[in-house]
C-alpha cells in the first residue's frame, strides 16, 4: 500500500487523478472515503473491464440504489443528473456516485480539470468507450461532510457542465492501429 498526500487540499478529482498517476496496476476503482458505498461492491467494477477481452470497456460506473440522503440531496441530484444526461447525452442517471471503475491508461488519457469526476461517464464516452452501468449500494453517510450545499455545488456545476459540453463538442476518438507484423 501507498500512502500519498497533498499539501493542500485540492478536491476529489486531484485525489483521484494523483492516485490513479501514482498507481502500478492497470485497472483502478474509485470509493469515496465516507463510508456510504460497501467496498464489497468493488468486484462489480473491475469485473467488466477484467471479462473485456476486446477492451471496449472505458468505464465502469456505479449508480446508487436505495439512496440514503435527505431528500433535498436527492431532489437536487435528480434535476441536475436529469440536466446533465440531456446535455452530455451519456446515458448515466447517477454520475455523483464516487463507484468507478476503468484502466489507467484511459483515464490518464482523458482532459484533467478540476471536478472532472462527476464527468467521467460523457468524457470516457465522448473518447469513444463504452460505458457499463452497475447498481451499487448505498448507506447512510459514516465519515466527513459534504463540501457543498446544493446552491454551491449548482453554481459550480453549471461551469462545469458547459465547459464538459464544449469539450465533448470538440473531442477527437482517432486511435492508432498498429500494423506491425
Amino acid at each position: 500500500m501507498r500512502i500519498l498526500r497533498h499539501a493542500v487540499a485540492g478536491g476529489q478529482s486531484a485525489a483521484v487523478h494523483s492516485g490513479v498517476t501514482a498507481t502500478r496496476a492497470a485497472v483502478c476503482v474509485t470509493l469515496d472515503g465516507d463510508g456510504q458505498n460497501p467496498p464489497s461492491d468493488l468486484p462489480l467494477l473491475w469485473r467488466p473491464l477484467l471479462d473485456d477481452p476486446d477492451q471496449k470497456i472505458g468505464l465502469v460506473a456505479g449508480q446508487r440504489v436505495g439512496r440514503q440522503d435527505t431528500q433535498a440531496k436527492k431532489l437536487a441530484s435528480r434535476f441536475a443528473n436529469a440536466l446533465r444526461g440531456w446535455m452530455l447525452k451519456d446515458g448515466t442517471r447517477d454520475a455523483g456516485c464516487g463507484m468507478k471503475g476503468f484502466r489507467r491508461e484511459t483515464f490518464l488519457a482523458l482532459p484533467y480539470f478540476n471536478h472532472m469526476h462527476r464527468y467521467l461517464p460523457a468524457l470516457f464516452k465522448a473518447q469513444g468507450w463504452t460505458i457499463v452501468h452497475v447498481d451499487v449500494s448505498h448507506a447512510p453517510r459514516e465519515s466527513g461532510q459534504s463540501k457543498y450545499t446544493n446552491i454551491g455545488r449548482a453554481a459550480v456545476g453549471v461551469w462545469d457542465l458547459l465547459g464538459v459540453a464544449w469539450l465533448i463538442k470538440r473531442a477527437k476518438t482517432v486511435r492508432p492501429e498498429d500494423e506491425t507484423s
